[in-house]
């Protein structure tokens, strides 16, 4: 099973958040994540549209957008407009994921939907054929820097079950409180994807650490 990585800007110095992007272009981190909070969904704001589309015209890695918003369907068609890769909503924020999920096809970006540590992987049944990613919270969503909650591996494994039984080809990520320590049993409980912050943009050599994580 291929590994990915995806740092999250999210922990990134944004006095010179240019020379951070940087870092990740040259490291073998496949995306760049950004997460979108608006102070509602979720107890904090961090950027939107025009931050993210300045890192755009820098990073010579695709976008991975996570939306931590209310209301997700209304920004959808701006967010694709800037060239995402993958363009992730909350399961809990849709009260029409199905329309929201097909939304985001219609602008030619891969869709994900994110499950926040409360939220059982069974409410994706009936949408997981047309996932290309489904996003496990391993921490409350709204701040960096969180404990890792050791459910996440239950979790992924009944992800992972879904996933085979249904014959979807969604790719599974994780996001939050990423280590060297839990790299590992997290790649080899199934995930694909690991969305690492402080752990890649707090160490004194990013890209030998996202090496360091794709080799555990």
């Amino acid at each position: 099973m291929k590994r990915y990585i995806s740092p999250s800007i999210l922990a990134a110095d944004f006095n010179d958040l240019e020379k951070e992007i940087r870092k990740i272009n040259n490291s073998n981190a496949t995306w760049i994540h950004c997460d979108v909070m608006d102070g509602v969904f979720v107890p904090n704001i961090s950027f939107g549209v025009p931050v993210i589309e300045a890192i755009s015209r820098i990073a010579e890695k695709p976008l991975d957008v996570h939306l931590m918003i209310v209301e997700p369907a209304k920004y959808i068609d701006k967010f694709c407009s800037i060239g995402l890769d993958i363009l992730t909503i909350h399961q809990e924020a849709c009260s029409h994921l199905q329309r929201g999920i097909q939304q985001i096809k219609e602008n030619g970006v891969k869709a994900g939907v994110s499950l926040s540590p409360h939220t059982p992987v069974t409410t994706l049944t009936d949408v997981i054929e047309d996932l290309d990613l489904v996003l496990i919270m391993s921490v409350n969503p709204g701040f960096g820097g969180q404990k890792f909650i050791e459910n996440t591996y239950r979790k992924v494994g009944e992800l992972k079950n879904m996933i085979e039984k249904s014959n979807s080809n969604a790719l599974i990520q994780v996001d939050g409180g990423i280590t060297m320590q839990n790299a590992r049993q997290l790649f080899d409980s199934g995930v694909n994807i690991l969305v690492t912050g402080t752990t890649v943009f707090k160490s004194n050599d990013p890209a030998k650490t996202v090496d360091e994580l794709l080799a555990v």
